[in-house]
């Protein structure tokens, strides 16, 4: 014990000494004391009072027993806040005593390690812990959730945090405690109500904010997604040709304006790429895009899909009932894909949304409203539907007041270098693995497929391949099966073209000018490499298998 700062003084019934130690010892400090305890008839001692009749200050802690008085006492410095309080205030030890037990504001204290000096009674019973059973225990042991070690470790104060324990959400402060050199000692974790009826007011008045805060933050994230959206929402769309250069521009030039867009083109050209970019670039952008598939749906399932049901419209139907896509698109877009597989009798309740953006829920007699921009997809031919009555005039001019029309792979084949490597990137990415490269006469032979299944067969192709080749880069025999989509005789002007679209003259002659050139080039490799198909095929960046089949044709032609 420091003799200069503390002291104990026991004194018995009648105010003898019977033990002094530090500045219990100091004569004028035992006067004082004794003359307190021996008025104590007149005037009842406190357990915590400022020494009166002293130069210096002091702070003084009574014990009492039957057989005397036990004196802490504590010399404090001139202007000490705990010392000024409990010599100004007489009812010191009583807001002390308050401020302990009072059951809302209740504080429990911890040290500089985190371990439990003081619990309150009311915590304690609330988690079903005798009288001083946590005392020196790690807090973290004792109360659910806490987070008072955090304060002792950081020295920072915790302010208003929600606290979730035995089931009871509280707002609790955490504050660290520093002595007068500053140097942290411990923390104390309180309850910050007053009263039960306050709980439920502030965690709602706290509830509102936070509303406020997340309506604020969605705001400028979807501020910050538009300014995103405009930057890389044509970036989805990969090639440079002349083609998707034109397509670019016609989707700038179409999603601002608020108008139903129908996209023609073949399966795997990336129409669902070209509404999302519709959508992005559009005022709508920062709503949401609502996607329906109607060749995916089962018929009849289609009409509940779309308009929603009320509860119990139909067998099975939730009890709730469900909002449909028209609902769900409500000031964003609608992205209706394989519109041309809709039910006939589908398409007149859906022209009938399109003219006002009105309907009303399967089992519902409640007209409900919706305001979407309508983006339709179909790889069919429009014009042979209309013509056999399997699909409505009146519901496609609708849906087609402007027509993008998306072009096969086989028309853009400049693009397959820069296509096989954002497949490639994208494919390490996502697998988490070394990028594999691709060689020019790798490219060269992709380019010399037709494939009808257009950008996405091109995708798989190019993903399979990464997979099963063994070294850092795709070879031509990776590519197997691909072979078949280039064998001459397949019908690649199969294809869907839009009403009123004129199709492109010369077609035929340039595939067939195409395969001519390819074959003497063959002829020429392997006069000059003296029939070493091995050579000719890796000197034409082609697969064997394929050269056989050129081969074939080179004989059946000089056979004819």
């Amino acid at each position: 014990m420091r003799r200069d700062t503390e002291g104990i003084l026991v004194l018995d019934d009648h105010g003898q000494t019977r033990l002094a130690s530090g500045l219990g010892a100091d004569a004028a400090v035992a006067k004082a004391l004794s003359r307190v305890w021996v008025n104590r008839t007149t005037v009842p001692v406190k357990r915590l009072f400022a020494l009166p009749g002293m130069e210096q200050a002091h702070s003084v802690a009574s014990l009492v027993a039957p057989q005397g008085v036990c004196f802490l006492i504590f010399a404090s410095g001139e202007g000490d806040e705990l010392t000024e309080f409990i010599a100004s205030v007489d009812c010191a030890a009583d807001i002390f005593r308050y401020f302990i037990t009072n059951p809302y504001e209740a504080m429990n204290v911890i040290d500089a390690a985190g371990n439990l000096l003081y619990m309150s009674p009311i915590h304690e019973r609330s988690i079903g812990l005798k009288r001083g059973d946590a005392i020196g225990r790690p807090v973290r042991d004792v109360i659910e959730n806490t987070r008072l070690q955090e304060v002792v470790m950081t020295g920072k104060p915790q302010i208003g945090e929600a606290h979730e324990s035995n089931g009871v959400t509280r707002i609790v402060s955490r504050i660290p405690i520093f002595d007068r050199n500053r140097k942290l000692v411990g923390a104390i974790g309180q309850v910050m109500f007053k009263g039960p009826q306050a709980i439920p007011q502030a965690i709602q008045d706290i509830s509102n904010e936070l509303a406020r805060v997340r309506q604020e933050r969605d705001f400028y994230k979807r501020e910050l997604s538009g300014l995103r959206n405009r930057a890389y929402g044509l970036d989805q769309i990969v090639g440079n040709s002349n083609a998707i250069k034109r397509l670019k521009e016609d989707i700038l030039r179409v999603a601002p304006l608020d108008v139903p867009v129908l996209l023609v083109g073949e399966s795997g050209t990336g129409k669902e790429l070209v509404a999302h970019a519709l959508h992005l670039l559009s005022p709508r952008g920062d709503k949401p895009l609502t996607l329906v598939n109607a060749a995916a749906m089962p018929a009849n399932l289609v009409e509940s899909e779309l308009f929603g049901y009320e509860g119990g419209a139909f067998t099975g139907a939730d009890k709730r009932g469900r909002k449909g896509k028209f609902e769900l698109s409500h000031s964003g877009s609608l992205f209706l894909d394989e519109i041309g597989d809709m039910p006939l009798e589908m398409q007149v309740k859906l022209l009938r949304v399109l003219q006002d953006g009105s309907f009303q829920r399967v089992g519902g007699d409640r007209l409900l409203h919706s305001d979407f921009r309508l983006i339709s997809a179909s790889h069919r031919d429009f014009q042979q539907m209309i013509a056999e009555n399997t699909f409505r005039l009146d519901l496609f001019y609708r849906i087609s007041a402007v027509t993008l029309y998306l072009p096969p792979l086989r028309d853009r084949l400049e693009d397959i270098p820069e296509l096989a490597n954002t497949f490639l990137a994208a494919f390490a990415k996502r697998q988490g693995v070394p990028r594999k490269s691709i060689d020019d006469s790798v490219i060269r032979y992709l380019q010399s497929c037709s494939w009808p299944g257009n950008v996405r067969q091109l995708q798989h192709a190019v993903e399979r391949a990464a997979i099963f080749s063994d070294g850092d880069k795709l070879a031509i025999e990776n590519f197997g099966g691909l072979e078949r989509s280039s064998e001459p005789g397949m019908n690649l002007e199969k294809e869907y073209r839009p009403l009123d679209t004129p199709t492109k003259p010369g077609r035929f002659d340039v595939w067939e000018a195409k395969q001519r050139v390819e074959l003497e080039l063959i002829a020429e490799a392997m006069e000059r490499t003296g029939g070493n198909k091995k050579r000719v095929a890796e000197e034409l960046g082609i697969s064997r298998s394929y050269l056989y089949k050129q081969l074939r044709m080179l004989e059946s032609g000089k056979a004819g």
